[in-house]
């Protein structure tokens, strides 16, 4: 007889015996039937990863076009931009070369005073009286809008401090701690007093004066006058902030005369003391006819009161 085992196995239901061969069969069947559901399990897994990395391939794909897409807008934009800036520089170089003709049309049809011209030709100061004088300063811009006489960037071409590039600054930009009073520089009315949005000048107040000068004062905290106000030399204007295009508290402070902006510092020193300075410095304004004018003006006698006015016409045939 071939040697065969024999197990028993006993519990509480009993004894059960197993030969070696019957024992070997069932745990190869075991091992089998595990075999099978991790060989199926794993091609389960398989195809669903598989799945996901062709899903994965296509959002890929669908990547690559919408930045191929992107990159070939932004050439498109960076050329079309710098086709804007050759045509921007082209235009500033005209008006450049046309101011200069304006320029030198002006003077030749004497609307312009002629550099080389002495002061004493210009403007006899020397003949105009103490009133006269006094009527100039305050009818004119003068004196400086804010106590602090610092200005910290002058009128003229300088390299923008936010837009990074050359452009022409229309004033000057005086040092202004946040609520620091601003004053009238001059007799005037109030024409725009809010919030200025296409000049970047935030919180703005421009006043209109006498014989075509206008003063403007930009990036204000809080505006204190309004539309249509008569306003006296040295009147609060409103205080000083950073509203609009601006990097820190100040005042932009600009002088206008018909409309064209002039260098605001010969106004800012100009004074009794100082009469002089601001013919020599400003030859863009034709000082001759309205100091003739100021002259007439001064000269012009006082109306006749309502009483006197009664009293002459009972004379009159």
């Amino acid at each position: 007889m071939r040697h065969r085992y024999l197990i028993t196995i006993t519990d509480y239901r009993g004894a059960r015996h197993f030969t070696l061969s019957q024992l070997m069969r069932r745990l190869l069947a075991g091992l089998v039937c595990v075999s099978l559901l991790i060989v199926l399990g794993g091609s389960v897994l398989i195809h669903g990863l598989s799945q996901r990395v062709g899903q994965l391939n296509a959002e890929v794909d669908q990547l690559q076009v919408l930045h191929d897409s992107i990159q070939s807008r932004n050439q498109r934009l960076i050329a079309e931009r710098s086709q804007l800036q050759l045509e921007v520089d082209s235009k500033t170089a005209s008006l450049e070369a046309l101011g200069d003709e304006l320029e030198h049309i002006e003077i030749m049809i004497g609307l312009r005073a002629e550099p080389e011209r002495p002061l004493a030709q210009r403007v006899d100061t020397a003949s105009q009286t103490a009133f006269e004088k006094r009527l100039m300063l305050d009818s004119i811009p003068s004196g400086f809008p804010v106590e602090s006489e610092r200005i910290t960037s002058p009128f003229g071409m300088r390299r923008h401090p936010i837009q990074e590039r050359m452009a022409m600054h229309g004033g000057v930009d005086l040092r202004a701690p946040r609520g620091t009073p601003i004053f009238a520089t001059a007799d005037g009315v109030v024409e725009w007093a809010s919030k200025h949005h296409n000049s970047g000048l935030g919180k703005m107040v421009k006043l209109v004066h006498n014989y075509g000068f206008s003063t403007v004062y930009g990036h204000l905290d809080s505006i204190e006058v309004q539309v249509g106000n008569y306003i006296k030399r040295g009147q609060l204007l409103g205080y000083s902030g950073s509203t609009g295009t601006a990097t820190a508290p100040h005042l932009h402070y600009e002088v206008r005369h018909l409309n064209r902006r002039l260098d605001p510092a010969p106004f800012m020193r100009w004074s009794m003391d100082d009469y002089d300075l601001l013919f020599a410095k400003e030859d863009r304004v034709e000082w001759e006819s309205l100091v003739e004018v100021i002259r007439r003006t001064a000269s012009v006698p006082e109306r006749p009161s309502l009483l006197q006015a009664q009293s002459w016409s009972a004379t009159l045939p």
